[in-house]
């Protein structure tokens, strides 16, 4: 693809950019974010106690226009670590751009480099943009999601 974004890890000096496109993100879902939420999320991404890590996409002009947050799952069933995709988020204007695709490109080369033995992530029914993407990227499931609201 031409100008394809490039695909790194989250840095310090993002913090602004990455602000802007998580506020976006929580807005997509309909989910209320403070800036202490967020600036949560933002510790962790730094935190080496933490398993939350993040990569950015980036366009030809230096500008962050999507965001991935994922960490490693222990699948106990099969003896195996997972990784999970928590967050994928490509700012409305570059929609179309192969961010995404690129994000969970880089992502499937880090499951294979950790040895990780799926890498999976849920999203919205209704979210058909990125399903469209998924779809062809990924093997849907048979499961089932649930919530308990604690």
């Amino acid at each position: 693809m031409i100008n394809a974004p490039l695909i790194r890890a989250v840095e310090l000096a993002d913090h602004a950019q990455w602000d802007r496109l998580y506020q976006g993100y929580g807005a997509f879902y309909k989910v209320t974010q403070t800036d202490q939420m967020r600036d949560r999320v933002w510790s962790w991404l730094f935190d080496p106690l933490h398993m939350t890590q993040g990569l950015v996409a980036v366009d030809a002009q230096g500008a962050l226009i999507g965001l991935a947050h994922y960490r490693p799952f222990a699948r106990p069933l099969s003896a195996t670590t997972g990784g999970f995709l928590d967050d994928l988020f490509v700012d409305q204007a570059a929609r179309r751009s192969g961010a995404g695709a690129a994000l969970i490109g880089q992502l499937r080369s880090i499951a294979r480099d950790e040895g990780w033995s799926v890498l999976r992530w849920i999203t919205a029914d209704d979210n058909a943009t990125a399903r469209a993407l998924y779809d062809r990227v990924a093997c849907g499931t048979k499961w089932v999601t649930y919530d308990i609201k604690i």
